[in-house]
């Protein structure tokens, strides 16, 4: 059989595959890499030589990077300081509802330049719950924006979607020279504006309006949390810290030289040393502890000195026969038996006793912290629920992070080093400098997306050598020539779009991008317009919930497929025009009619 045929028969199958999932997205990439080897398409080197390519460890390294950003807490400041929280001096007065979830949709699209679309909805889903459910808003009405905001902010920057970096490993190729890191800005500023506008003014129209919970069960804990040199709460009153309305935080005791004081008002002024007796679920805590100064005495007394990279936080429930039940944890001595430190406890009953005083009882919920080894010595009379260790914070190493982060850009945005080499550096330092560990960084990885990427490229270069490509952009050509050049790259997108909603966009644009540059060559025309618009095409996928982005908002939001198609489509219309207006004047077609 001819290698066109093949070549044709794989691309069949493969689309049918990404159509109807009956094997995973990477499964069916893995099939496509043997099939291309068994069938002598390409040899053994050719096809995994996608593995090694500059765009698959790039991503990578944005993985890892991404979480370092998360699990340091830069993205979690970023978060207060766009909802101008006033648990910080200096903070901006409290804004309204609608204001408010404005403001960190913006702060969403900014966020997305630099990081994936999929790994901001990730990080600002629980955000924006919680901000919805405050201000009295359906979760519908701000889930969808929130995935739309994030994959906005992918067409500004090289990095700010896999999508774009998998074009511009592709384009060397084709013959054509890589994307800049902000050359795709020239649309993608315009389409950010324009989106955010239409997400706020129209979309709230066109939301429907539906009552959602989030899925897990939120547990109450409680906590002892003191405040310590340098906390923002240090002299302002209960009111002025908000900690409820902005931290979800309930604060029923407050401790001080020996005293306690039961139900304070909210005149009650805070100071340096206070212990607070909280209730909060463990996102709440967490956040707590990282952004607001306030540190668990149990926690400091526990010296994880040089392990603050190993160490593991779990939920676990007291199971009968535990010898803890009926005693406290100072009686237990849990702390110096175990090696191991409890933040919080769950019980279904309010209390305002001190944490330590507290006698456990089965079936109590402890948020227990400490190394892998020490958890693992609790044995069988705990059960462990749940593993939150991605969900802690270090603010502390927050601005080495983000100088780390930073760093890496400038090295890469001012031509001194290429970028995989800067991302990679700023992995090795994140490892060195202990911002996260070996085992986390790997957990970080959507290995999926590097595996279907890496196979796509092998079948891309396939695609190309068997003259494939060539043909059917020959009989693509001919269908669009009588459009002219802007009829051209309006085929081009429209068509990618179409790929796009049955297939990853990371497929699809490998699948359009040497086809639209086989048809700019037959048509005469300069190919990188027409590469530029396969890139924005397959970024800006809002028609369906299969993006990842919208996948991880359609249960929180309790959504419809056709909500996508309705409030989306606007924002496919305004993506297709702006693209149609800037590509020609910015690229130009040099020969366009």
């Amino acid at each position: 059989m001819e290698p066109v045929s093949i070549i044709l028969i794989l691309l069949v199958l493969v689309l049918v595959l990404f159509a109807t999932e009956w094997v995973p997205v990477d499964v069916t990439a893995l099939l496509l890499l043997a099939a291309l080897m068994l069938t002598g398409l390409l040899d053994p080197d050719e096809a995994l030589a996608g593995f090694g390519d500059r765009t698959v460890l790039t991503l990578a390294s944005l993985f890892v990077l991404a979480q370092m950003l998360l699990r340091t807490g830069v993205i979690g400041w970023m978060v207060q300081l766009l909802t101008g929280a006033p648990g910080r001096r200096g903070a901006q007065p409290p804004a309204s509802g609608v204001s408010l979830i404005r403001r960190l949709l913006g702060g969403v699209t900014a966020v997305s330049t630099v990081t994936s679309n999929t790994a901001t909805t990730a990080v600002f889903l629980p955000v924006m719950h919680a901000l919805a459910r405050r201000t009295g808003v359906p979760a519908s009405r701000v889930m969808m924006p929130l995935a739309f905001a994030s994959i906005l902010g992918g067409s500004v920057t090289l990095i700010g979607t896999s999508t774009n970096l998998v074009v511009s490993g592709f384009l060397p190729e084709l013959g054509l020279e890589r994307l800049g890191f902000f050359e795709l800005a020239w649309v993608g500023v315009p389409g950010a504006i324009a989106g955010l506008l239409y997400l706020f003014f129209v979309a709230p129209r066109l939301l429907p309006e539906r009552d959602s919970e989030m899925e897990q069960e939120v547990r109450a804990y409680i906590s002892d949390l003191t405040i310590v040199e340098g906390s923002p709460l240090i002299g302002q009153t209960l009111a002025g810290a908000a900690l409820g309305r902005d931290h979800g935080l309930t604060v029923v005791a407050v401790r001080r030289d020996g005293r306690t004081f039961y139900a304070p008002d909210a005149s009650f002024g805070l100071e340096l040393g206070d212990t607070l007796a909280v209730e909060s679920d463990s996102e709440g805590l967490l956040a707590a502890k990282a952004g607001l100064g306030l540190v668990s005495r149990s926690e400091e007394k526990l010296s994880l000195s040089g392990l603050e990279s190993e160490v593991r936080l779990v939920e676990a429930v007291v199971m009968p026969g535990n010898e803890l039940i009926g005693r406290t944890l100072r009686e237990s001595r849990f702390r110096e038996r175990y090696g191991l430190s409890v933040l919080a406890l769950h019980r279904r009953e309010k209390t305002v006793e001190r944490l330590g005083n507290l006698r456990v009882r089965g079936g109590d919920v402890l948020l227990i912290q400490g190394t892998e080894s020490r958890l693992r010595s609790l044995g069988d009379t705990f059960a462990v629920l749940a593993d939150l260790t991605e969900q802690q914070r270090d603010g502390s190493k927050a601005p080495l992070a983000a100088a780390i982060f930073v760093g890496a850009l400038l090295l890469s945005g001012l031509g001194l080093v290429p970028l995989v080499t800067a991302l990679i550096a700023a992995v090795a330092l994140a490892l060195a400098l202990r911002l996260l560990s070996p085992a986390e960084a790997y957990r970080s990885i959507e290995w999926p997306v590097l595996i279907l990427v890496a196979a796509m490229l092998a079948f891309g270069g396939a695609f190309q050598s068997s003259g494939a490509a060539e043909m059917i952009a020959g009989w693509l050509a001919g269908v669009l020539q009588p459009l002219g050049g802007l009829g051209a790259l309006a085929g081009v997108y429209l068509f990618t779009l179409l790929l796009t909603q049955p297939m990853s966009n990371q497929a699809a644009a490998l699948v359009m991008l040497p086809l639209a540059v086989g048809v700019a060559g037959a048509l005469g025309y300069d190919p990188r317009p027409f590469a530029v618009t396969v890139a924005l095409a397959a970024s800006n996928s809002y028609l369906t919930p299969l993006e990842p982005s919208c996948m991880l908002v359609y249960g929180p939001g309790h959504y419809r497929f056709a909500d996508f198609l309705r409030v989306g489509g606007g924002l496919s219309l305004i993506t297709f025009v702006l693209t149609l207006l800037i590509v020609p004047l910015v690229w130009p077609l040099a020969g366009a009619s």
